[in-house]
This record gives C-alpha cells, sequence and structure tokens, in this order.
C-alpha cells in the first residue's frame, strides 16, 4: 500500500477539504485528487464524498481512518527502530568473560542511556565480516594483519597475561615470572584453534620466549580446563588480566602476573568508516586508544 495515499487520505479526513490538504503536503490540489483516487482504486471502496462543505468521509472512509493512523505509526516506528541514535549500538565482544565485555560494561555505566546490543562472534574473519557489512557496528579484535579498506581501527586495551596454576604447581606461591622463566613448563591451552587471532598472538609469544604451548585433546570450554589445572602439578594455562574466571574454592587455583617485560594482548575495536552511529563516537571516545609502553610485550604485528 502506498503510504504516500494514505498520508494524502488523512490530511483530507483532518482539514475536510482537498484544497487544504494540499497546502498541508505542500503539493497540488490535483495530486491529492489522484491519491485518493488511486488508493480508493485499490481499496475498492469510496472512501469520500464531496459536499458543498468539503469532503466528507463515507462509512468506508470512517472505517480505514483508524488503520490509515496505525499505518503511518508503525511507519514512523520502523523508521526510528534504525534511526542513528535510536537503535541500540551492536557491540561483538569475543566472550562475555573477556576483556573486551568488561569495556563495554564500563562504557554502559558511564553512558547507562545509551542502548547496547553485545554479540559474540567468533573470529576475526567473522568480526570483520559482520562490519564491512554492517550486521554490527564494532567489533573488538586482535588485529593481526592490516584493516580492509574502509574499516577503522583503533588499539584501545593491553591486557597483562597472568599465569594460572593450580596449588602443587612449582610456580604456584611465585609473586611474578618472568615470561623466560616459562620455559620448559607446560601450558595447556585447548581453545587455540588454528588460524584464529588468539592462536596467532601465542604462538608468536611461544616463539619468542621458548614457550611450549599445547593445544592437544578436545576443549570442552572453561570449566573442564580449570578442572584439570586445579588437579595438575606440571599444567598451567595462560589467561588475560580481566578475564572472569570462577572456580570451586578447593580448586584453590592462583594468578601469577607475567613481567619483565609483561606480554600484553593487544586488543582493538574495530568498525566502519562510514557509521554513522552517535553512541559509537561515544564508545570510541569512552575507550581512548593505548601505545605499548617499553615494558610491555607485543608481537610485531601489533606494534
Amino acid at each position: 500500500m502506498d503510504l504516500d495515499a494514505v498520508r494524502t487520505f488523512l490530511a483530507v479526513a483532518d482539514a475536510g477539504r482537498f484544497r487544504e490538504a494540499a497546502l498541508a503536503l505542500a503539493v497540488t490540489q490535483q495530486a491529492v485528487s489522484k491519491r485518493v483516487a488511486a488508493l480508493e482504486r485499490e481499496l475498492r471502496v469510496r472512501l469520500f464524498t464531496r459536499t458543498a462543505r468539503g469532503a466528507v468521509l463515507t462509512v468506508d472512509g470512517q472505517v480505514f481512518l483508524p488503520h490509515a493512523r496505525d499505518l503511518l505509526r508503525a511507519e514512523e516506528r520502523a523508521a526510528a527502530s534504525v534511526r542513528p541514535g535510536r537503535r541500540a549500538l551492536r557491540v561483538d565482544v569475543i566472550g562475555r568473560r573477556l576483556a573486551p565485555a568488561d569495556l563495554v560494561r564500563d562504557f554502559h555505566r558511564a553512558h547507562p542511556d545509551r542502548a547496547l546490543d553485545v554479540v559474540t562472534l567468533f573470529d576475526a574473519e567473522a568480526a570483520l565480516a559482520a562490519v564491512r557489512s554492517g550486521t554490527i557496528d564494532a567489533s573488538f579484535r586482535a588485529l593481526t594483519r592490516q584493516q580492509p579498506d574502509g574499516i577503522e581501527a583503533a588499539r584501545v586495551h593491553h591486557e597483562p597475561l597472568h599465569l594460572l596454576t593450580g596449588p602443587r604447581h612449582p610456580l604456584a606461591t611465585a609473586r611474578r615470572i618472568t615470561p623466560a622463566e616459562l620455559a620448559g613448563h607446560r601450558i595447556w591451552m585447548p581453545g587455540n584453534v588454528t588460524g584464529t587471532e588468539w592462536a596467532v598472538y601465542y604462538d608468536d609469544l611461544a616463539a619468542a620466549f621458548g614457550l611450549t604451548i599445547e593445544v592437544t585433546g578436545p576443549d570442552f570450554g572453561a570449566e573442564p580446563l580449570l578442572d584439570t589445572i586445579a588437579d595438575s602439578a606440571h599444567l598451567a594455562t595462560l589467561v588475560g588480566e580481566r578475564t572472569r574466571m570462577v572456580w570451586p574454592a578447593d580448586h584453590d587455583l592462583r594468578r601469577v602476573p607475567l613481567h619483565r617485560p609483561t606480554p600484553v594482548y593487544p586488543h582493538s575495536l574495530l568498525w566502519r568508516a562510514d557509521n554513522p552511529h552517535p553512541a559509537l563516537a561515544l564508545l570510541r571516545a569512552h575507550l581512548g586508544t593505548e601505545r605499548a609502553g617499553p615494558d610491555l610485550w607485543t608481537p610485531a604485528w601489533a606494534r
């Protein structure tokens, strides 16, 4: 149904005359007549009777009137749902226990009036495709290569790494350790899927410091990983400083910060250059940018 014709019908019904409706719509009276006539042909009824006093709604016109108003209200709601500033900002945070989710929570606390839609996509390729297509507004990723044309990127957080061990591990009582001290110890990370940006990062970390990072065995998720680490005197894993982990008290797991240098995971925010959503600009301003300091380690592609 032609909504311009519906809008014209309502203008005539409200004004009571074709001429006044034409003035209100800034079109000719002939255009008003043609639109109403086309609507009547589509509905196969007469909507107005012309009298000396103007245009009077027929019985069918009176029945159609409230539905016509509902149609225009629905049009406005549909437009408002995607209008910049009204639609929720859609952001990919990789995982809800990871640092990007914390960063978005911080943004929401600072701007509670801004609607957010938080999603978790699998890897950088899926995220870039979603940003390009407009399915999401922004994504937090470790960008291992130059971003494609039309995609902007800003480094927003360098997240220090911790070694996570069980209570019987030789390094469990250390207050801090250097990456070099991890050489010879077994680091187990079954979630390092080949080709993902985090696998690229940890491969480079292992090469830089001579570490052994094992990815053997199926990845059953965080809880089985923590169970295994808690019971082992030899296996440990690496987690980000802001990664949220919850485990039973009797696991007695230990987080040991790394330093000299501190390996940091380079989180970047990606967005499409022509995205006009005002909340995206607010998010970018809230996050700012970070540069790696002299005592931090990142892979060459993140410098």
